[in-house]
Formats: structure tokens, sequence, C-alpha cells
């Protein structure tokens, strides 16, 4: 997959592609049947996928709290996976957002980019004010020669698919309402930082890192999958993980610390995804760290139960 990452300088191999737009945060069921859409209106033209980076709230909103499913990495790693053959990943800043609609189906989607198909949501919006509608885009289309295709809004069960609607899953603690709307699990991805060492004085050892920049799901234990992705421990691992700011000992920053079972080695600088599966109870402030480890022993024991069942 070729990321492209600005609009006006595209070389000629990087143009005609039929293109998804949207942020497509989670990439969820929704941004997966809309791919499918644009996989299927042109076969012999490139699959493109056209976001933008920051993601339009945080330029909008730089102090807002932190609400992204995936990083860009972690969403350009999953739209490679679906088969993406060009990442158009635009720099989102004053002079993108200050184009009218007609402005950036003109220079952005017709000359910038020479889209050949696009599609959209039906409730994408575009241009400055996000005045311009996924019917517009058409009409644009029809005159600045490029197609349109507007998807209709998705269902799984009794949730309309939504990076919204997933947000609220996992901060409800319900990960497995999340992977239902997503088409796979949660997964928290990034590389594992020092920490305070206190998992491996306990006798669990925790592979920790960051949650800056995302959605917190609900704060607790949950059990989890776990892929190490680089290293000499290259490989797929269940375990329990605890996500939150550790009551216990003084005032932290959020973090998930993870800890892998039946696993020993040094992950330090390791790049690992970390996949949500159940939500098994919330932080709690122990009277001494006797019971702590009874229950982290009675938190793993709950994690091979679920996991082994999966």
């Amino acid at each position: 997959m070729r990321i492209i990452r600005d609009f006006q300088y595209v070389k000629d191999q990087d143009r005609g592609a039929s293109a998804a737009i949207g942020n497509f945060d989670g990439v969820h069921l929704g941004h997966q049947s809309v791919i499918d859409i644009a996989r299927d209106a042109a076969p012999d033209a490139p699959l493109g996928i056209v976001t933008f980076e920051p993601h339009p709230r945080e330029f909008f909103a730089p102090d807002a709290p932190p609400f992204r499913l995936t990083n860009a990495d972690t969403r350009a790693h999953r739209l490679q996976k679906l088969g993406v053959d060009r990442l158009y990943e635009l720099p989102f800043n004053a002079t993108l957002s200050g184009l009218s609609p007609r402005a950036f189906a003109q220079d952005v989607v017709a000359d910038g980019l020479g889209l050949k198909h696009v599609v959209v949501g039906a409730d994408f919006c575009f241009g400055q004010g996000r005045k311009g509608t996924a019917t517009d885009l058409q009409e644009f289309g029809a005159e600045m020669g490029f197609g349109v295709t507007i998807a209709p809004l998705v269902q799984a069960g009794a949730y309309q698919v939504s990076s919204t609607s997933i947000r609220n899953a996992l901060s409800d603690g319900k990960p497995r309402d999340a992977s239902r709307m997503l088409g796979h699990w949660h997964r928290i991805d990034g590389p594992v930082i020092g920490g305070d060492q206190r998992g491996r004085v306990l006798g669990f050892p925790t592979a920790n890192m960051s949650l800056d920049g995302l959605h917190p799901p609900k704060f607790g234990v949950y059990a989890v999958l776990v892929d190490v992705l680089d290293g000499p421990h290259k490989g797929n691992y269940q375990g329990a993980a605890s996500v939150g700011v550790r009551p216990m000992f003084g005032v932290n920053k959020a973090n998930i610390e993870t800890f892998l079972l039946d696993f020993s080695g040094d992950l330090y600088g390791t790049q690992i995804s970390v996949a949500l599966v159940d939500f098994l109870r919330p932080e709690e402030n122990y009277d001494s760290l006797e019971i702590l480890i009874a229950q982290i022993d009675k938190d793993c024991a709950r994690c091979r139960e679920i996991l082994s069942a999966l």
C-alpha cells in the first residue's frame, strides 16, 4: 500500500483510483462496507482511501478529551489488511478546512487526486463548515468527471454502526458489543514503554503502553489477546490487562498494563497489539498488596477460562 500525503503533488501512478472518503476511525463494519463498494465500483482501478490527519475534530478542538479509537499507524495497518492500494492521508489544516464544498470536489478530488470514483456514507459532510452533503458531491462528480456512490448506513444488531457507538460501548465496559460493530476486536497498539516495575515485584510483570490520544475504555481489568508484532518473542499470546490509573499507588496517568500468560521475556520497545475481549471488574483500591496479589491470581484464572472458550 502506498501512502500519499499531499493532494497537490500526486504521481500519475497514484491517480485514477476508486476511493472511499472519510475518517475511518476504528475501520468498523460501516467503513468496511464503504471500502467494498469502492472496490466493486471500479474493479480495474486501484482501491483507495481518502482520509485526514489529524482527525478534523482534533484540529478544531485540540484541547478536547481524547476520542480516537485508532491512531494513524493502526488505521493504516488495518486498511492495508483490507487490500487498500492507495492511502491518501491528507493533512487537515487551515487551507484544507477552508475549502468550499465545490473547491474540495474540484481541487482535491478531481484535479488533485484525479479519482475515478468515490464512495461516501449517507451522512458524509465536507467543505468549509461541513456545508457539503453526499448529494452535493454526487452533483459535483457528474459535472467534474468522477463517479459517486452514496453508501447506506450499516446496522449491527440493535446498533447503528458508528465510531460514536463503539466509543460508548467501550466506555460502558462492553468490548464484545464494540467488536460486533468493528468486525474485529478493539485493539490498542503501540510500543512497550517503561513503567514503575510494580508488576514485577508483585510477581506479574506487565507490558505497559500509553493511551495518549486514544479514547480510554472503561477502567478496570480485561481478558485480552496479545500480538507481539516484532522482536524475538513475536507471536500470539493470551493475557490479563489493567486499564486505568492504578489507584493503590497514588495519582497516576492512565495507561494499559498487560500481563502475558505463560510468557517470560523482555518486551521493552517491542510493538504489541492488545485486543480487549471481556471486562472482568473495575479498578479497586485494596487494603494490602497480599489482597491485590490474590485478586490478580483470580483475574488470571478467569482470563484463562474466557480465552480458552474463544
